[in-house]
């Protein structure tokens, strides 16, 4: 697995010189990248989630659209559309601004929820269907949405079924001042994103997600992956625990943080580092808790502390 750290280090280091002071957000990426997943960024305006995006494409040669969601779009403005060709007499289609391998949706949850769910087929099946034909998505594809947590005037709660379907939820949050003098000193002449270079090939990427899903995972390590998501469905305080694909996404990204790691097996470390990020979003906390300013983040710190760790034992103390 030393190749794939390798990759993931040169990825990270990139984004980087673009993205000041957030290493582990920017390390969280990588994971949802190698991972085949897609990354909901919830944070303020101007802290740099688009720039991570572009930081992420270009590191990689993929190719990069942002759609900029609106209440007056429509479904077909994502997937595209058949037009009829005179000429030819025949129906074309042509494929919208979601054909292509990273995609940015900008305030996801500005548009309608007809309009939400037209990523929905996209992110899961990995395919767009019109007019009864059905048009593969490239590979690799990543879906990194961002939605503003302060306003929520003339906005639309994404629904449970597309929150689902995010690999993890992450914040980049405001830079320190030392890391916001250095952001200055960085744009002084020239934003860094312009002189970003790809470090690595898109073949490069493609392999290291095959060989990851052959890096080990005990079956202890398993069994506390699906222990922690079921205590998610019998908090006194959740109203809708995390699903199946929740325990899919710890044990994936398990996988992958192992292998950045430079291991070649997976520990439950791995599964509480990124607990928090790739299940507190699948929660429904319950009225009553959130009337107790209880949140999901609190209740995976909860859940991390009393789940027992398979194949652990204690010891007994020495007086």
């Amino acid at each position: 697995m030393g190749d794939v750290r390798e990759l993931g280090e040169r990825i990270v280091s990139n984004v980087g010189k673009v993205i000041i002071g957030k290493q582990e957000e920017v390390q969280l990426s990588v994971i949802a990248l190698l991972c085949k997943g897609h990354v909901l960024i919830e944070d303020v305006p101007g802290v740099g989630k688009t720039m991570l995006a572009k930081s992420l494409a270009r590191s990689i040669g993929c190719t990069f659209r942002r759609i900029q969601f609106t209440p007056d779009m429509l479904p077909s403005d994502i997937t595209g559309v058949s037009v009829y060709n005179q000429k030819t007499q025949e129906f074309e289609f042509r494929s919208g601004p979601v054909m292509t391998q990273i995609l940015l949706t900008d305030e996801i949850n500005r548009a309608t929820p007809k309009t939400q769910s037209a990523l929905l087929e996209c992110m899961e099946e990995r395919q767009v269907t019109v007019d009864g034909t059905t048009h593969r998505m490239p590979d690799p594809f990543l879906v990194l949405a961002t939605q503003n947590p302060i306003e929520y005037e003339g906005t639309f709660p994404l629904p449970e079924a597309q929150l689902d379907r995010f690999l993890m939820k992450i914040r980049l949050g405001y830079p320190t001042q030392q890391e916001e003098m250095a952001i200055l000193n960085s744009q002084q002449l020239s934003h860094p994103i312009d002189e970003l270079a790809p470090v690595v090939e898109v073949a490069e990427l493609l392999e290291a997600q095959v060989a990851i899903r052959q890096l080990y995972v005990d079956d202890l390590v398993k069994e506390y992956i699906v222990s922690l998501v079921a205590a998610t469905r019998s908090h006194p305080d959740v109203y809708l625990g995390a699903s199946p694909r929740g325990s899919l996404a710890l044990y994936r990204g398990a996988q992958v943080r192992a292998a950045l790691e430079g291991r070649d097996y997976a520990i439950p470390d791995d599964v509480k580092a990124l607990a928090k990020p790739m299940l507190a979003h699948r929660l429904i906390v319950s009225p009553s808790a959130r009337i107790k300013n209880v949140d999901a983040n609190a209740i995976i710190d909860e859940l991390l502390g009393s789940v027992p760790v398979p194949g652990a034992r204690v010891r007994a103390s020495r007086r």
